[in-house]
């Protein structure tokens, strides 16, 4: 019953951590409150070029689900025979547990993207990398406006 408790809770904590760690909506029109009450730089421009990208998730997420997958592997191999054997499955069901946590979370974590580049009314040319958001499409030729805040830009419809 304690085990059983246990490999509950280990499964639980990586998956709140993933929740925790994902916005509710990362297209351009999401702001967190970090993002409230900060002056933004404001730029207006004409999309030129749309390219579809894959955004992969961030490291830090992908080594959540390395460590829950080699504590779960490393526990499930821990069943596994006896002595000297036990240890061994447990080593082994720990690094393929850690390798498939890995990669879960890899594909987990991926969303389409779209490369924007934008010729801004100045002249100047920018790429912006963000999320597809289905309710808020581009077009080539479409006027859009850039908020720029530091270094993190976002592209919204003029």
């Amino acid at each position: 019953m304690k085990r059983l408790r246990l490999l509950n809770l280990l499964l639980a904590v990586p998956l709140i951590s993933l929740v925790a760690c994902s916005s509710p909506n990362p297209y351009g029109d999401s702001y967190g409150s970090q993002d409230t009450r900060t002056i933004q730089q404001v730029y207006y421009g004409t999309i030129e070029k749309l390219a579809p990208v894959t955004i992969e998730a961030s490291q830090g997420s992908n080594a959540v689900g390395t460590i829950a997958g080699a504590a779960i592997g490393g526990i499930l191999g821990s069943k596994v025979g006896g002595g000297s054997g036990s240890d061994i499955a447990a080593i082994g069901g720990g690094v393929l547990g850690g390798y498939a946590g890995s990669k879960a979370t890899e594909e987990l974590g991926k969303s389409n993207g779209v490369n924007m580049t934008i010729r801004l009314e100045d002249g100047k040319t920018i790429s912006v990398v963000q999320e597809v958001n289905p309710e808020m499409i581009f077009q080539v030729g479409q006027e859009v406006q850039v908020n720029v805040n530091g270094k993190d830009a976002r592209v919204v419809p003029r």
